[in-house]
């Protein structure tokens, strides 16, 4: 007849042991036994899982180290970066370029001014939107097309100067 042989876990054990220990049959000592037989293996198995961890992080360390190693000596990689950041500051060079242009310069100005005129328009449209709507309480307003626009009355509180 074949013994078959069971591996224990943690669990295994350690529930064994607290099964155990409620039976009024067996005497303090044995169970002080069981007790510390449980705690030796219980402390072999983590010891067994700590030095298992430690052996797959230094596996992992190694391999990323080696993958690291594949792009930092890959020529065909550092030359496409190279040509890469060269191609950036030309861009930037460029870019500052145009804008120290006249055209450029020019059609910012007009910008602003234009951004400008937008800004009082704008104060000027809340002012009688406001004023409206204290006359006549509506949040809408007719146009001479025959259409209706609706507004929201908003506040805003400014920062002290």
């Amino acid at each position: 007849m074949q013994e078959e042989t069971t591996i224990k876990t943690a669990d295994d054990i350690v529930n064994e042991a607290l099964g155990n220990s409620g039976g009024g049959e067996m005497d303090e000592v044995a169970k002080s036994d069981q007790l510390a037989q449980t705690l030796s293996s219980l402390q072999g198995i983590i010891e067994r899982n700590a030095l298992q961890l430690q052996q797959v992080d230094g596996e992992l360390k190694e391999k990323r180290q080696m993958l690291k190693n594949i792009f930092d000596n890959d020529t065909a990689l550092t030359v496409a970066q190279e040509e890469a950041k060269q191609a950036t500051q030309k861009q930037r060079e460029r870019k500052v370029q145009l804008q120290n242009d006249g055209q450029a310069v020019s059609l910012k100005l007009q910008i602003a001014e234009i951004n400008q005129q937008k800004r009082e328009i704008q104060e000027a449209l809340s002012s009688h939107l406001v004023n409206y709507h204290q006359l006549t309480g509506a949040t809408s307003f007719d146009t001479s097309d025959g259409d209706q626009w609706d507004f929201d009355i908003w506040a805003k509180v400014k920062v002290k100067k």
